[in-house]
């Protein structure tokens, strides 16, 4: 299934930066950054709710925003990059 992660982790002490690392790097390990705080990619059922208790071990959930968006059926998702930067998850093997 198609994934798209978009989080807002709040930042208003120093020690939040760490919090802000280890979300990104979480989702590096299943998605391909797209912007900022957007991810995308295709993940399997099990991949998705392993990123999603990663994920929930690190945020606060009274202070962090996360939401996932999945597509089932992918082939229905119509995707356009109407600028003339590279596609960043174009380097798919």
């Amino acid at each position: 299934m198609r994934v798209i992660l978009v989080y807002d982790i709040a930042t208003e002490f120093p020690q939040d930066q760490s919090r802000l690392n280890k979300v990104k790097n979480i989702c590096r390990k299943y998605l391909h950054h797209l912007q900022k705080s957007v991810f995308e990619g295709d993940l399997t059922v099990s991949q998705l709710e392993r990123l999603k208790t990663e994920i929930l071990s690190v945020v606060d959930k009274e202070r962090d925003f996360v939401v996932v968006y999945t597509i089932e059926n992918p082939k229905g998702l119509n995707r356009q990059i109407i600028t003339n930067t590279p596609d960043p998850t174009d380097n798919l093997i």
